[in-house]
């Protein structure tokens, strides 16, 4: 199977490269994907099978500051990427977010779960899916949340690295959902478009917890369980997007292939020991 990877530099698509070693790898500077024709370009040039789109503006924060940014990157990015798809004749695999849904539910998310972002970050991710799902036939829709890899900038670091500065931390306890590793997201991705089972696919590590009890286990795995951690609320930590509050996402449609991911405090565990 050929393979193109977009995005191939950041923490997901540095994992799917790995596995894909023959994979065409795409990223910013030399291919921005807002720009139709340099996807179309590349497309044309490497007839890929498969195009696996995992690049995306992830900075929930400054999606809300400049939501057009977002819309361009996630949403008519998407588009350029998609179209480009359908007319390879390939297949889409799109990486979206557990941020799609308002996190009203008051349980885990499923795939048939109607979505209802929140905030401008989600809406673009959740327009992703929109063109993927409608300019393409064969696509993947893939939803994860609170990513971690080595060489990103995720949770795990920043809790480790803030309790080193500080001595002390302040963690909200009603945001809620399912922590998920990269190596454990990227097996599980090529299982599921191993398949040609196209559809939404819900791929988390399994199990789910708050923010604070994720800074907890943080802390008493890396050796910092004597870190105080004070629990306040969203409301108590004003920034410029607004997550849902209870958002995990359980594995239904891959669970029913045969594919699942380990409950997320092994993962951590793991990581952890480097």
């Amino acid at each position: 199977m050929r393979v193109l990877i977009t995005g191939h530099k950041g923490q997901l698509g540095r994992a799917l490269h790995a596995r894909w070693p023959s994979a065409v790898g795409v990223d910013l500077p030399e291919v921005d994907i807002t720009e139709a024709g340099a996807i179309d370009a590349i497309v044309a040039e490497h007839h890929p099978d498969l195009i696996m789109h995992c690049a995306a503006m992830t900075d929930v924060d400054g999606a809300a500051r400049d939501p057009q940014a977002a819309y361009r990157a996630n949403g008519l990015g998407t588009q350029n990427v998609a179209l480009a798809a359908a007319r390879a004749g390939a297949a889409l695999a799109y990486v979206s977010t557990n941020e799609v849904f308002d996190g009203t539910k008051g349980a885990p998310y499923v795939e048939f779960d109607t979505p209802n972002p929140l905030n401008p970050y989600a809406a673009s991710k959740r327009a992703g899916e929109w063109f993927a799902a409608n300019l393409t036939r064969q696509f993947y829709i893939l939803r994860t949340s609170w990513l971690t890899g080595r060489g990103g900038r995720n949770f795990v670091h920043r809790i480790q690295q803030l309790a080193d500065e500080r001595g002390q931390l302040s963690v909200v306890t009603d945001e809620v959902a399912s922590p998920t590793f990269v190596e454990d997201l990227a097996d599980a991705i090529v299982q599921v478009v191993s398949t040609g089972r196209y559809g939404i696919y819900h791929l988390t590590n399994a199990g789910y917890c708050s923010r604070y009890d994720y800074a907890r286990q943080i802390l008493e795995l890396s050796g910092r369980g004597h870190v105080p951690v004070q629990p306040i609320t969203l409301a108590d930590y004003p920034r410029p997007s607004t997550p849902p509050k209870f958002s995990p996402l359980a594995n239904f449609a891959a669970a029913a292939l045969g594919i699942t991911l380990r409950p997320w405090q092994a993962a951590l565990a793991e990581f952890l020991k480097g």
